[in-house]
């Protein structure tokens, strides 16, 4: 079927009940439920499937055997209306899985903006992904996780439940997070060390030189002083004037699980 609006291949299942914005193209084999709702200008390629009440925004792209929208993969779900919420310019690569959310976490399941899933990413229920992220490969974030914005989780990470994962983090590959992710960290391990600041990722995002060493001075301060990290937390709040101090005092104050501080060493 092709209107002056909307291109989907006559192989596609599209339910009559589904809403599709002008530029939307679905390619052969692919799936759309009936309570889907897809965005201008976004593409759906061959044999994925979009399901559940969903919605997703303008220019996103869903590679090959993509599934995205199916219920959550958790047996307190018994079948209650869930949501999965999708901003604009997201990339979900070949075989990506994102899940609906359930009534434990608010039934909603959040994508921001201009994220990319590489293949074989998890998602799973009730997580709370912001924007400009990066997953690679076979990267999994376990139910209820928060993602700010900026971050990297390298291949096949796991992230467990409830933890998060704070802004400009950058997580290495295969590293196992029972805790949460500091601002602007470089975490790496199994189980995650946290190996001093991401600064080839600062750089890259425009921080300035004078900026970096402010960061790189609040950690000194929370790794290497011999304050506990209460009183390290306290010390660091007197710089009210410096905003990323404060997103990382911030961050510690408002976890539940703990945060990762514990030093990586060069055999770890």
């Amino acid at each position: 079927m092709k209107t002056t609006s909307v291109e989907c291949h006559s192989t596609a299942v599209v339910h009559p009940g589904a809403r599709l914005s002008e530029g939307v193209r679905i390619g052969p084999y692919a799936v759309i439920g009936e309570e889907v709702s897809l965005g201008r200008g976004t593409i759906v390629e061959a044999n994925s499937i979009v399901e559940g009440f969903t919605t997703i925004g303008e220019r996103n792209r869903i590679f090959p055997f993509a599934s995205i929208g199916m219920e959550p993969q958790d047996k307190k779900f018994q079948g209650e209306k869930s949501t999965l919420e999708v901003g604009d310019d997201n990339i979900f690569r070949e075989f990506v899985t994102i899940h609906r959310g359930t009534n434990l976490g608010g039934g909603r399941t959040v994508i921001g903006n201009d994220n990319l899933f590489m293949a074989y990413t998890h998602i799973a229920h009730d997580c709370l992904v912001g924007s400009h992220n990066i997953f690679a490969n076979a990267a999994t974030l376990g139910g209820h996780v928060v993602v700010r914005d900026n971050a990297n989780v390298s291949a096949h990470c796991g992230v467990h439940q409830f933890c998060r994962i704070g802004d400009f983090a950058y997580l290495g590959g295969y590293t196992v997070v029972t805790q949460d992710v500091l601002p602007f960290s470089l975490t790496v391990g199994n189980r995650a060390r946290l190996y001093g600041i991401n600064t080839v990722g600062l750089e890259r995002r425009g921080f300035t030189r004078e900026r970096i060493a402010a960061i790189r001075s609040a950690y000194r301060v929370l790794q290497q002083s011999k304050l506990n990290i209460s009183q390290a937390v306290a010390q660091l709040e007197k710089d009210k004037a410096n905003e990323d101090i404060c997103l990382i005092v911030d961050f510690i104050r408002e976890s539940k699980r703990g945060v990762v501080i514990k030093r990586g060493r060069a055999r770890d």
